[in-house]
């Protein structure tokens, strides 16, 4: 079953449409229509005894070249959350609250947590 198509994300208060643009088994893709947004899910089952779940959002974009500054260089990067769950013992509910009070450490004080790491702190 699929993530619903088109997905949609707000960046820098532009919101820019995802049309779903692969799906496997296992994997589904959704890219901009210049291409440099991409989300993808994806599901890795029962390899090594563990079943990992991963949602990423890879962004692209053209910046000047440290080097050359008259030229452009594309750069990327990438955000993703990695579910790494064994097989048994974990049900979905269980999942869900650990996540969500992971998700409200690194939210809380206007995302403090995610800003401490990007710049060096541990």
């Amino acid at each position: 079953m699929a993530f619903t198509d088109p997905q949609s994300i707000t960046i820098s208060a532009v919101t820019t449409p995802l049309p779903r643009t692969s799906q496997e088994s296992d994997e589904s893709q959704y890219t901009s229509s210049d291409g440099l947004i991409k989300l993808s899910a994806s599901h890795d089952l029962a390899k090594a005894g563990r079943n990992r779940r991963v949602l990423r959002l890879d962004h692209s974009k053209l910046t000047p070249d440290p080097f050359k500054p008259a030229e452009n260089v594309k750069v990327n990067m990438a955000v993703y959350t990695v579910f790494d769950i064994p097989p048994a013992g974990y049900p979905n509910a269980e999942v869900m609250a650990v996540y969500t009070g992971f998700k409200t450490l690194y939210t809380a004080s206007t995302d403090a947590l995610i800003a401490k790491l990007l710049g060096g702190e541990s």
